[in-house]
């Protein structure tokens, strides 16, 4: 076996026993909050083969060990601030990231110390680069700032050729009936005609607290100091949007399944339209999934990112998806029934208020044997 000095020996000890820890917390942020499978396996793939490194390298582990001295350690009564503090889940992904990588470069230079452990020293660079890509897909997954961001409850989508009236009056009146979001589909202004618009709306809506999403443009969003941007499963990817973007802008995606929202919540979405729950002649759909799918979504362990239930969505089958929801949190994307509506304003907090004022969770029935003993549900 290489022979290392005693000092050396206590900085692999060290460095594993810190490696191993960071590689933890990732694998489980990415095990029990997203529920991401292949991300999992990768993160303990990594820390699997930390732990064998040394012993590979022929590091007696024995000696390890006996040369730990914790008490003796002068680095363990030594800590900053923000050690103590942790302000989001992306925050400690950002700590365990850094504490792994930069205990894995400590093995990596101190195996280098043995002309014997040099491929050692190879391999455990290789688990470096492993490690960063493993923290970018994880961070990602995480969105903008998904610890805060709860979505919307009333999102009106804004076309003008299905407004009755003035298209930016119309995302006036809805934002006053309650909507606390607007989302500006064109898909044939001119660019410069579409941040003009884009720009005159998140004019409009910011001062009323309102979020504006821009349909299919980062670019767009990006100039007019638009809130996000909505994708659908054709558009441009996930990634390619914080290439540009960055956390500057939530993004959102359409999900016709719970399988495709589960591939957009590891893509790094902050919220999904699933749908579409009703017929509709805005956008032409193949199939319509319909409110069991909200169910399914809003039932999903573990959650999914935030709702907006799309599709046909009016101020009359919205107690439908209240049914559907059970209780759950979720919002409604609307279009023609409030573009094209006489009062757009009055649609829109008849839509709000309904949203507002769910109906309560429906009680399983009870397993009891005998029906003489159970008690009358909650809706009976």
């Amino acid at each position: 076996m290489p022979a290392f000095a005693p000092d050396t020996l206590r900085i692999l000890d060290a460095a594993a026993n810190r490696a191993s820890e960071g590689l933890r917390v990732l694998e489980d942020c990415s095990r029990f909050s997203l529920d991401h499978a292949a991300l999992t396996a990768e993160l303990k793939s990594v820390r699997h083969t930390v732990r064998g490194l040394l012993r590979d390298a022929g590091v007696d582990p024995l000696a390890l060990i006996a040369n730990r001295d914790t008490p003796g350690d002068v680095g363990t009564m030594i800590e900053t601030k923000e050690e103590q503090t942790r302000l989001s889940c992306r925050a400690v992904i950002d700590a365990a990231a850094g504490r792994a990588a930069e205990a894995l470069r400590s093995i990596e230079e101190t195996l280098k110390l043995n002309p014997g452990t040099s491929h050692a020293a190879k391999t455990t660079a290789s688990l470096r680069y492993r490690l960063y890509e493993a923290h970018k897909r994880l961070s990602l997954a995480l969105g903008v700032d998904r610890d805060g961001f709860r979505g919307w409850k009333l999102c009106v989508i804004v076309t003008e050729a299905l407004c009755k009236q003035p298209w930016l009056e119309t995302a006036r009146l809805a934002i006053t009936g309650g909507a606390d979001c607007v989302q500006l589909r064109e898909k044939s202004l001119s660019d410069s005609e579409l941040l003009t618009r884009a720009c005159a709306l998140v004019e409009l809506a910011h001062p009323m607290n309102a979020s504006v999403i821009i349909n299919d443009r980062p670019d767009i969003a990006m100039l007019a100091g638009a809130d996000g941007v909505h994708l659908g499963q054709n558009d441009l990817g996930v990634e390619s949007v914080r290439k540009l973007a960055g956390g500057r802008l939530l993004v959102g995606v359409s999900a016709s399944t719970v399988e495709q929202a589960i591939d957009a919540q590891h893509a790094g979405v902050d919220y999904c339209g699933v749908g579409a729950m009703f017929p509709t002649t805005t956008k032409q759909k193949p199939a319509i999934a319909g409110p069991s799918l909200l169910s399914e979504y809003l039932a999903h362990a573990p959650a999914l990112p935030p709702a907006l239930a799309i599709g046909g969505i009016n101020a009359d089958n919205v107690p439908g998806l209240l049914k559907a929801a059970n209780g759950a949190p979720f919002g409604v994307a609307v279009s023609a029934a409030i573009g094209a509506a006489d009062n757009p304003q009055a649609v829109a907090r008849s839509i709000r208020q309904q949203l507002d004022t769910p109906i309560p969770p429906t009680e399983p029935e009870s397993s009891c044997p005998s029906s003489s003993t159970r008690q009358p549900s909650a809706t009976a």
